[in-house]
C-alpha cells in the first residue's frame, strides 16, 4: 500500500515593482525611518504648533527671561518675547529657505548634469570647467558677500537665490556622472531611432532614469541649507529682525550663552536636529535606491 504524502508547492517568486522595492528597503533602515518621523514632527511643530500655541513670535509678556517653565516652555528673553514661538517661527523660515535651496540647486544642477553628460565633448569639457570654478569659492564667503550687498534686502527668497546658486554644481556633477552611464544604454539608442530629440531624451528618459541620485542628493542639499542660512543669519545678513530664524536667533543670544543658555540652545537643538535627521534620510534613501535584490519571495 502506498502512501500518499502531501506535496509542498514551489514557492513563487515574483518581480516587485521598483516603488515597492525602494519603500521595502527604506522601513528597513530604522535611523531613516526615525529621522523621518523626527522631522515630521518639527514639520509640524513649525507650521501646526502656532496656530495652537498661546503666543506668536512678535508677542511682548510681562514675564522677562524667565527660565524654561510650563507657562514657557522655553523660557522668555530680556524683553518678553516667548521663546518657544520665536523658536516656532524660526524653524518656520529656516524650512522654507532650506527647501527653496533645494529646488532651485537640484533643478539647475540637474539639467546642467544631464545636458553635460549627454553631449560630451566641447560641451561637456566648457559647462565642467564652470563647474570647477564655482565650487572653488568659498560658499558661505561669498554669499555674505552678496547678501551683504543688500540683493533683495532680508527677504527668505533673496537668501535661497544666492545659496541655491551656489549649491547647483554639487548636483550637477553628481547627475553628470549617472547620465554618462544611462546615455550608453540600450533605451536611449532606441529612443534616438524612434527621432527623439536631445531634449526629450534628457526630459523624459535621462532624468526620470535619474531620479534615485537626484533624490538623495536633493535630501542632503536640505541640510546644506539649514547650514548655510543659519551661518549667513548668524553672520548678520541673512533673516533680519523683526522676522526671525533658527539662525537669528542663535546669532541674537550667543552672549546669554552662560546667563540664559536657553536662549541659545533651545534654536542650536532645532539646527543641529534637522541636519541630521535630513542626512540620516539621505543615507536611507541611497540604500532604498540600491538596485539588488530585485526579486524577492512574498
Amino acid at each position: 500500500m502506498t502512501s500518499t504524502l502531501p506535496v509542498t508547492p514551489p514557492s513563487v517568486v515574483r518581480e516587485r515593482t521598483q516603488s515597492e522595492m525602494v519603500l521595502r528597503r527604506f522601513r528597513r533602515h530604522r535611523a531613516a525611518v526615525t529621522s523621518l518621523i523626527l522631522f515630521l514632527l518639527v514639520v509640524l511643530f513649525a507650521y501646526v504648533g502656532p496656530l495652537l500655541w498661546t503666543y506668536t513670535f512678535t508677542d511682548i509678556t510681562d514675564d522677562l527671561s524667565q527660565p524654561p517653565s510650563l507657562t514657557h516652555p522655553f523660557g522668555t528673553d530680556l524683553i518678553g518675547h516667548d521663546t518657544m514661538a520665536q523658536v516656532m517661527r524660526g524653524t518656520q523660515q529656516s524650512l522654507k529657505i532650506a527647501l527653496a535651496i533645494a529646488l532651485i540647486g537640484t533643478v539647475l544642477g540637474s539639467l546642467w548634469g544631464a545636458i553635460a553628460g549627454l553631449y560630451r565633448g566641447r560641451w561637456d569639457f566648457l559647462m565642467m570647467r564652470i563647474v570647477d570654478v564655482i565650487l572653488t569659492l568659498p560658499t558661505i564667503a561669498v554669499a555674505a558677500a552678496v547678501a551683504a550687498q543688500g540683493v533683495g534686502g532680508s527677504q527668505w527668497w533673496s537668501i535661497a537665490i544666492i545659496l541655491g546658486a551656489l549649491t547647483w554644481p554639487y548636483v550637477s556633477r553628481v547627475v553628470r556622472g549617472v547620465v554618462l552611464s544611462l546615455r550608453e544604454q540600450e533605451f536611449i539608442e532606441a529612443a534616438r531611432a524612434l527621432g527623439a530629440g536631445n531634449a526629450r531624451i534628457i526630459l523624459r528618459h535621462l532624468l526620470p532614469n535619474a531620479l534615485g541620485a537626484i533624490t538623495v542628493t536633493a535630501t542632503l542639499t536640505i541640510a546644506t541649507g539649514i547650514l548655510g542660512e543659519a551661518a549667513l543669519s548668524f553672520l548678520g545678513v541673512g533673516v533680519q529682525a523683526p522676522d526671525t530664524s533658527l539662525g537669528l536667533l542663535v546669532s541674537i543670544n550667543r552672549d546669554a550663552v552662560n546667563t540664559r543658555p536657553w536662549l541659545f540652545y533651545f534654536p542650536g537643538l532645532f539646527i543641529i536636529l534637522i541636519a541630521l535627521t535630513i542626512n540620516f534620510i539621505g543615507d536611507g534613501l541611497r540604500d532604498a535606491f540600491d538596485p539588488k535584490q530585485t526579486r524577492v519571495r512574498p
